[in-house]
């Protein structure tokens, strides 16, 4: 089984930073994308930002110039860095692997991490 464990979220002040980071765990061969995705109260879960393997990088439009995502390949671990911090920015974060290739399967799947509350107070 892959595991996503999820640290660095927190309570912050409006135009505070915070860094997020994820961790996979497991028999994993590789990894085709990383992200994060968030859920606020009352709404759907909406994709934050996503990085393949490769390094390309995708965002929301909400956050571009503010948050950056980065990927340590060789130990499977996606971080979040989250400057400019906004309310509205509040939410549980959800770290996303998806295309996971394990010594278990032949076939790819996609895990999710537990969550982690991020608050932004104005």
């Amino acid at each position: 089984q892959v595991q996503l464990v999820e640290s660095g979220g927190g309570l912050v002040q409006a135009g505070g930073s915070l860094r997020l980071s994820c961790a996979a765990s497991g028999r994993i061969i590789a990894i085709n994308a990383m992200g994060w995705y968030r859920q606020a109260p009352g709404k759907s879960r909406e994709l934050v930002a996503t990085i393949t393997s490769g390094g390309s990088t995708n965002y929301a439009d909400s956050v571009k110039g503010r948050f950056t995502i980065s990927r340590d390949n060789a130990k499977n671990t996606v971080h979040l860095q989250m400057d400019s911090l906004k309310p509205e920015d509040t939410a549980v974060y959800y770290c996303n692997a998806d295309g996971v290739l394990t010594t278990s399967s032949i076939a790819t799947r996609n895990y999710w991490g537990q969550g982690t509350q991020v608050v932004v107070s104005s």
